[in-house]
């Protein structure tokens, strides 16, 4: 199978001036493949028996994407971000919708990565986390974001900078502060 041709920052400049259904057509082959390993990375610490896939979940936030006509691409990272994004949310709308309490039996959990709370390979549920997460961009936009394109959208500390128009050492500053911020958060939470 041959890699499609074109640009993905060129087609996203193009959003807003072309046909949507064409545009869609000619960047879904350009940007599945990064999707659909975002959606396998955020489904891996999922509970077993899940029955969203990583498919049904590229679709999804896919579709959301490409109709995001207000939207003023920043290029292909700022793509991906926004993708991220949008699969936490599925994933926390779906938790919601499939009548989960945030406590009680069954919970959602996510499997956390990137050493986030100090702990490699801590499980925290999904709806906490989602709470957290609001409440720090609440009371710190910046560091909210960081943490969405760190650890939703898997950016490197580089590519957020670049993303947010700041410097590494920034990123890096307020990185540290908004990890422990939730990991005192959702240690708290989990004594509720």
């Amino acid at each position: 199978m041959s890699k499609p041709s074109g640009n993905v920052t060129d087609l996203l400049t193009q959003v807003g001036s072309v046909d949507a259904d064409k545009l869609a057509e000619q960047l879904m082959p350009l940007v599945y493949e990064e999707l659909h390993s975002l959606a396998d990375r955020l489904l891996r610490g999922e509970r077993k028996g899940h029955t969203l896939q990583p498919t049904a979940l590229v679709h999804e936030a896919y579709l959301r994407l490409v109709d995001q006509s207000r939207v003023n691409w920043q290029g292909k990272t700022h793509f991906f971000a926004v993708g991220a994004a949008m699969m936490r949310r599925i994933l926390i709308d779906y938790a919601r919708t499939r009548g989960r309490a945030k406590r009680g039996r069954d919970w959602q959990r996510l499997q956390l990565q990137d050493d986030l709370l100090g702990q490699s390979g801590g499980l925290v549920d999904l709806m906490d986390m989602s709470d957290a997460l609001e409440e720090l961009a609440t009371l710190d936009p910046h560091q909210g974001a960081i943490v969405e394109l760190r650890f939703f959208g898997g950016l490197t500390v580089e590519d957020v900078a670049k993303m947010l128009g700041v410097s590494k050492r920034k990123v890096e500053g307020d990185w540290t502060h908004a990890k422990a911020w939730l990991r005192a958060r959702l240690a708290e939470g989990g004594n509720r």
